[in-house]
């Protein structure tokens, strides 16, 4: 898909996504291409892509190990008050975003009931053979 339909059917400005992209292109979650029939797409199929290789693709792989107050200086050593259930609770969201695909979040957006709002298709194209260009309406 083109990167201006995925922005517009998913309501993500195109400089922000158009970083998102290329975020993943980088980690080889997704493949892009430039040019004529151009456009991004799964390196792999997304039941074998789970969602915490998105996240930390996007986020970075320590994007969990901050503290939940923001505090700097928090450790084993000198912990905030909700270290210990944190450390607790982040292992549960890791072990939940690596059991999910990406076909599961796939899923749950098609069967969900869409806000009044939502006109967008964000269904893939369907792959066509492409017709060769002609010159002058003459076909060479």
């Amino acid at each position: 898909m083109l990167a201006k339909d995925i922005a517009e059917c998913s309501g993500v400005p195109l400089p922000y996504l158009s970083k998102i992209l290329n975020g993943l292109s980088g980690t080889g979650l997704i493949l892009g291409k430039r040019g004529y029939r151009g456009g991004f797409r799964l390196a792999r199929s997304g039941d074998q892509i789970s969602l915490l290789e998105v996240v930390e693709a996007i986020d970075g792989p320590k994007w969990d190990s901050r503290c939940l107050l923001g505090l700097e200086e928090c450790s084993d050593e000198q912990s905030c008050p909700v270290h210990a259930s944190w450390i607790r609770g982040r292992q549960a969201i890791k072990a939940k975003l690596r059991q999910t695909r990406l076909r599961d979040l796939a899923e749950f957006m098609r069967t969900r009931s869409r806000p009044a709002e939502y006109t967008g298709q964000c269904a893939a194209p369907k792959l066509t053979k492409a017709k060769r260009p002609t010159r002058g309406g003459v076909r060479r």
